[in-house]
């Protein structure tokens, strides 16, 4: 479980990025962050994982404060993936997901095994994979690796900014198929960052609205679409391209 307490961030300019956010994330769920650009979405996933720090509030992982943590230990439970997966291009698919057990201080055999089980968890054959490196693969493939990296070390908590946003649309539905069902198998607890309102009604449980750094409305899809709480959200919904 993931919990936001009265979250403040300000930059040193005086810049407010969040205002009082409160969020409450049931562990084995997936909340969507929706809302226009610099609304403070990537802040939030930040603020999670302590790559920043709130102002004021409290950033709670399974009832535990987040500030009072080592901070690389605690990246290390979360998985991260994000727009272009963010491979390291001068590391094979395989190298790239046994990063965060070789930190860990895995063996070689036992990454290996775990790398073989990813890749073809989500959908690639290690056979024929294993051994490519980003430039080698295709956009969606090296998705698929980015995704496979992130579930490294099998975290309970996945933080996803943009995963899919920079993939045609055919490829980008069929991870979004593929990314639902393993969700239905693994059960993480999953924060989800996108602009295309569509891919947030597909894939999460629960939406939230944000602009301008403040929380509009929270609800399931299904909420959102019957009684959106303002002219905004109902605005924002509507002229989404992947709004339904």
């Amino acid at each position: 479980m993931i919990d936001l307490e009265a979250v403040r961030r300000v930059y040193p300019d005086g810049f407010v990025a969040l205002h009082d956010l409160t969020l409450r994330i049931a562990a084995g769920t997936t909340l969507a962050l929706v809302g226009p650009s610099g609304c403070g979405k990537t802040t939030t996933l930040k603020l999670i994982n302590r790559l920043l720090t709130p102002s004021s509030g409290r950033v709670l992982i399974e009832g535990h404060d987040a500030a009072a943590q080592d901070p690389i230990a605690l990246r290390r439970r979360m998985g991260w993936v994000v727009q272009e997966a963010g491979l390291f291009p001068h590391l094979t698919a395989q190298a790239n997901v046994e990063i965060v057990p070789t930190l860990l201080g895995w063996d070689a055999a036992r990454r290996a095994r775990r790398a073989a089980e990813l890749l073809e968890l989500v959908g690639l054959d290690p056979r024929q994979h294993a051994g490519r490196y980003p430039a080698q693969l295709s956009g969606g493939q090296r998705q698929r690796v980015g995704l496979a990296r992130a579930l490294a070390v099998d975290p309970p908590i996945l933080l996803m900014d943009e995963p899919f946003g920079a993939l045609d649309p055919l490829t980008r539905r069929r991870l979004q198929e593929e990314f639902r069902a393993l969700q239905a198998r693994l059960a993480k607890t999953v924060v989800l960052v996108t602009h295309d309102v569509g891919e947030a009604c597909y894939l999460a449980d629960r939406i939230a609205v944000l602009d301008a750094g403040r929380l509009v409305q929270i609800g399931t899809p299904e909420q959102l679409r019957a009684a959106p709480a303002s002219d905004f959200v109902a605005a924002f919904l509507h002229r989404q391209p992947g709004a339904t």
